[in-house]
């Protein structure tokens, strides 16, 4: 059996019998399992440590709301009073066989509210060709999903799971930068952009300052597409609602899409890759994680 199969094992072991451990000493293991390496608590260095640190020690109720793709609108809109960030709202239901297709226009998008990434996401460009029962399936599955016993991020532990309907950005012509804004103490520190992650070739990252020069670094099970991105349309304006939403914050990344048009909110989370990212060249976890002030004094 080989190392990597093997870690794969005690990842899936551990996600399953989840439940029965201290947060504390499940993220130790599973750090030790993703990361390679011990886990401090007492005294976190990199990064990734600091975001395991902020899972313990970092918990307030407006976070809940933050994450929750549904209410998460509300709260931007609250925060920037700008209604031109926020994609419109088709429809939300708690599952998917209760969801009003004849309601729905014939390009979509359906999101779990409780999940990250793409793993909860069904992009429909054409309603009379959506295969259903797949897009059911993988919707069903992302509302099971949890986020709280399986990475123990906290804000998700008493989100109501629930399928939101999207109006479709996309078009045939005209294409969109997804760009993601670390926030570190309030202040953006660095992006990152995200091309090409419905087109089946691979999604790449690359990563950037807040001047838009690229950054020396990537993260081990991401790709770097090779070729500098044009500094986004709107890249001032993400910043500026950056750090409004982070404000008083320890750690945000706030996530968008850049359409020729206008710019548009994509979602928040508190623990940027979850804490489990490696970094190459790995003194980068280290780096960014001294920016990081989590307040400790010993």
């Amino acid at each position: 059996m080989g190392l990597f199969h093997f870690a794969g094992l005690c990842k899936s072991l551990l996600y399953s019998t989840s439940a029965i451990f201290p947060t504390p000493l499940y993220l130790k293991m599973l750090f030790r399992v993703m990361m390679g390496d011990s886990l401090d608590l007492k005294d976190p260095k990199t990064y990734n440590e600091k975001i395991q640190w902020l899972k313990i020690h970092d918990r307030k109720e407006e976070y809940v709301p933050m994450v929750d793709k549904v209410t998460a609108k509300d709260h931007v809109l609250k925060v920037t009073g700008d209604d031109s960030l926020i994609i419109k709202t088709l429809g939300v239901w708690k599952h998917f066989a209760d969801i009003d297709f004849d309601s729905l226009p014939d390009s979509f998008v359906l999101k779990a509210n409780n999940s990250g990434g793409s793993k909860g996401v069904v992009i429909c460009k054409d309603k009379s060709s959506l295969d259903r029962v797949s897009a059911g399936r993988k919707l069903e599955k992302a509302l099971r999903r949890n986020l709280y016993l399986r990475y123990r991020e906290w804000p998700y532990k008493n989100i109501s799971p629930a399928i939101l309907a999207e109006e479709y950005i996309g078009k045939a012509d005209v294409d969109f930068s997804e760009v993601k804004l670390v926030c570190i103490n309030g202040k953006v520190s660095y992006a990152f952009i995200c091309l090409d992650r419905h087109s089946g070739k691979g999604t790449t990252y690359d990563f950037y300052d807040c001047e838009w020069n690229m950054l020396p670094f990537t993260q081990v099970k991401e790709h770097n597409s090779g070729k500098p991105a044009p500094r986004p349309v709107h890249f001032d304006r993400m910043i500026e609602v950056a750090e409004q939403l982070s404000a008083g914050m320890r750690l945000l990344r706030v996530d968008f899409y850049d359409t020729p048009e206008r710019l548009l909110f994509g979602e928040m989370t508190f623990y940027d890759g979850s804490g489990f990212e490696l970094f190459h060249p790995g003194e980068w976890d280290g780096i960014i994680g001294s920016w990081l002030d989590l307040g400790i004094t010993s």
